[in-house]
């Protein structure tokens, strides 16, 4: 195999509740995970030897603090492969935005050079190496639509949620998820709702509060969104997004937000584009 590109799709967190917080200082929570049809692109080649490249580098992170070097390495390292691999990323997705872009990446770059290694691990193998990474990594690996729970590791699938539109507002700020996940005025013991309230909208975003106090930029854009309906934020932010039922209705949106807004309509859809590649 000479070459291997394959889509990094993002996702919307539709609620997000903090339950609790463990020992280890991982938090336990509740969410609702659907990708959307807005993707980064990676592509694999191989090489003689067993270096890990990546371009173009991201500016600001350095090599080994990549996910996708730290994906590569697993991989490498827990099935004794021998093989490398020149990785190119067409970044599309925003940083710091709660969209998943770097565990999607991650997940993307785990599964593809599964693929283009022959390592032969299976999906849990995989997603297992991805919880070592970070606790978004599993639903990029598994690519179904899904409720979670746990970390965000222990997953349903939700394979019949409604595949509905959204406008999503990306503020001018990148939000550091372990500065909110450790912020003191961060909701931890939210009690557990059932799946069936979650559907019925009754969910929240357990640190949209922490991330509008601190960053102006999340807050304006939430109240943007707010005159058009029920907004939420995705994640630990920055994002913001509006879920509507017609493409239509997310373009007329669109139109109404001020020119200087970036923003962009998606479709929510219940399957991962990479794992569709793969089979495809």
């Amino acid at each position: 195999m000479n070459s291997l590109t394959l889509p990094s799709p993002a996702k919307l967190n539709l609620f997000l509740h903090i339950t609790g917080q463990r020992p280890n200082g991982y938090h336990e929570l509740q969410s609702i995970f659907q990708f959307i049809d807005i993707c980064d692109e990676l592509t694999f080649e191989p090489t003689k030897d067993d270096s890990i490249t990546i371009e173009p580098a991201i500016v600001g992170v350095a090599l080994e603090d990549n996910l996708i070097y730290k994906a590569a390495k697993l991989l490498q390292n827990k099935t004794g492969c021998r093989k490398g691999a020149r990785i190119r990323l067409k970044k599309i997705l925003p940083m710091g935005g709660g969209l998943g872009g770097g565990s999607s990446n991650a997940a993307t770059a785990l599964i593809g050079l599964n693929h283009l290694w022959q390592t032969q691990l299976s999906e849990d193998e995989l997603a297992e190496l991805g919880l070592e990474l970070g606790a978004d990594i599993p639903i990029f690996v598994r690519g179904r639509a899904a409720w979670a729970e746990g970390v965000g590791e222990q997953l349903t699938d939700m394979m019949d949620l409604e595949e509905n539109w959204f406008v999503v507002v990306v503020p001018d700020c990148h939000v550091n998820t372990g500065e909110i996940f450790s912020h003191k005025d961060l909701t931890r013991d939210t009690p557990k709702c059932r799946m069936s309230a979650a559907l019925r909208g009754e969910g929240r975003n357990d640190c949209e509060s922490v991330v509008c106090k601190l960053y102006q930029e999340v807050s304006n854009s939430l109240n943007l969104l707010k005159n058009f309906g029920s907004a939420r934020m995705t994640g630990t932010g920055a994002c913001v997004f509006l879920e509507v039922n017609s493409e239509s209705e997310a373009n007329s949106v669109l139109a109404k937000l001020p020119a200087e807004i970036e923003a962009f309509v998606a479709k929510g859809i219940n399957q991962s584009p990479l794992q569709k590649a793969l089979t495809s």
